[in-house]
């Protein structure tokens, strides 16, 4: 996918494959791992190879919210393909965004795509960090606050 005004191979913003390469680039990496592993004798490349599936814990990708604000796509509980995961917080925040989610700011449960959504409240935000999330039988992705930068002393004494 081809960002607005943007290179061939990377991707629009919100939609950066793992570990926050090009996607052509990861691409050509497992191509050329498949292509070494035929090589050596070994058995055939499946399309599992090119998977963006992720596991609990695992960071699939940023975007915003639906008042900007940008938070990091995780997986909570389960496995859930990275680009679905994004999809499904892009779609939430479109619908709170929109007006489509009752509550105050968008805070009801609400179905994007089969998953439920929703907001969680300014101090449960403080407290956790967590801005949403959704859910869909045993797997869940939160929108997480990224970290802030700790400053670092840059002035001089005496």
């Amino acid at each position: 996918m081809r960002a607005p005004g943007g290179s061939r191979g990377v991707r629009a913003p919100g939609t950066a494959g793992r570990a926050g390469l090009p996607v052509c680039t990861a691409r050509r990496a497992g191509l050329l791992a498949c292509v070494a592993g035929l090589l050596a004798g070994g058995a055939g490349c499946s399309s599992a190879a090119h998977s963006d599936a992720a596991a609990a814990d695992a960071t699939c990708g940023s975007t915003r919210t639906a008042v900007d604000v940008p938070v990091l796509i995780k997986v909570s509980k389960g496995t859930v393909d990275c680009s679905v995961a994004i999809r499904v917080e892009n779609e939430y925040a479109a619908k709170v965004r929109s007006g489509q989610v009752p509550g105050n700011g968008g805070g009801a449960p609400v179905k994007v795509s089969g998953w439920t959504c929703q907001g969680y409240s300014t101090p449960e935000l403080l407290s956790t960090g967590i801005a949403s999330q959704c859910h869909d039988g045993g797997t869940a992705i939160i929108a997480v606050l990224p970290p802030v930068p700790t400053p670092t002393a840059t002035g001089t004494s005496g």
